[in-house]
């Protein structure tokens, strides 16, 4: 559904770059802006006029470039944007996540017990992962269980599906920039050759190779890989750092599930000292009972 919605913003982007491209006036009607609005509106009308005059420059290149380039940048250029996007908001994500775990992981080993009693609630993973334990302890409690390892056993199993589940949801939206990062070089050269087929053909129609004719074709055309690789080698850099942090955050949850059991095990050993102390005694012979009722 990601990638559905993903490509369908791809098109609208396109769509739309290009309606502006053909016809500013037509996006906008400079009358129904607010007042703060039209001088910037009318100073980016003015320096897109003033670079598409100039056809070496990078606007002037696009203007001037081929259908199928032209969407080749939009499309590199969104896919940068989409890089930066998912970089920012997923750091900010985890330095929360992170700092949340902390707070939350001191707070428990400051308490010693998952029992509510009138110490503030635990939030976030650890909050969960005390949740959980706490319900699978208070109902082997219903059902009598006196197994404490087989307690232990169903905590540690949900605690790994929790650990795991916080883990996949952090690391969403990373295998965009690895995508991103593999196949944008490609897309941007994709552009390249089909510009450079467009600036060959024009040669053949015009009948000269005066550099002059060909210099605009091929540097409209190098233009898409050089977006390309301002797209790709950002999303390459971001996946590392991304997928590092994940790495932080996975031994992090490690530490709270560990830290979760510890405490679950010290509740359930005081808890029930008696039984232990009754199991571990032997049972007193039969004769003996009745020499020490008489």
């Amino acid at each position: 559904m990601k990638r559905i919605l993903l490509i369908l913003a791809v098109f609208a982007a396109l769509f739309a770059t290009r309606a502006v491209a053909a016809d500013l006036s037509a996006f906008a009607d400079p009358q129904q802006l607010p007042a703060w609005a039209k001088p910037m509106y009318f100073d980016i009308l003015t320096w897109l006029d003033e670079n598409s005059q100039d056809h070496m420059s990078p606007v002037g290149m696009f203007m001037a470039a081929d259908w199928v380039v032209k969407g080749v940048m939009l499309s590199l250029a969104f896919a940068s944007v989409v890089t930066w996007v998912i970089f920012i908001g997923k750091m900010a994500s985890l330095m929360l996540a992170r700092l949340s775990m902390t707070l939350n992981y001191r707070r428990l080993d400051k308490l010693a017990t998952l029992s509510l009693g009138d110490q503030p609630r635990l939030r976030g993973v650890v909050g969960r992962m005390a949740k959980a334990a706490r319900k699978e302890r208070d109902a082997s409690e219903t059902v009598k269980a006196t197994n404490v390892g087989g307690i232990k056993e169903r905590v540690s199993a949900v605690l790994v599906r929790i650990e795991a589940g916080s883990a996949r949801r952090m690391s969403s939206g990373t295998s965009i920039l690895a995508n991103i990062g593999s196949t944008a070089p490609f897309v941007g050269l994709f552009g390249t050759v089909w510009g450079i087929m467009n600036s060959f053909i024009s040669i053949a129609e015009s009948q000269t190779t005066n550099l002059a004719v060909v210099a605009p074709g091929i540097a409209e055309a190098l233009l898409a890989t050089a977006i390309g690789l301002v797209a790709a080698i950002p999303a390459v850099i971001f996946y590392n750092v991304i997928t590092r942090s994940l790495s932080g955050y996975k031994v992090m949850l490690g530490d709270a599930s560990s830290l979760v059991e510890r405490t679950l095990s010290r509740d359930l050993d005081s808890a029930a000292p008696a039984v232990q102390q009754t199991q571990s005694e032997p049972a007193m012979p039969h004769n003996a009972a009745i020499t020490a009722a008489e």
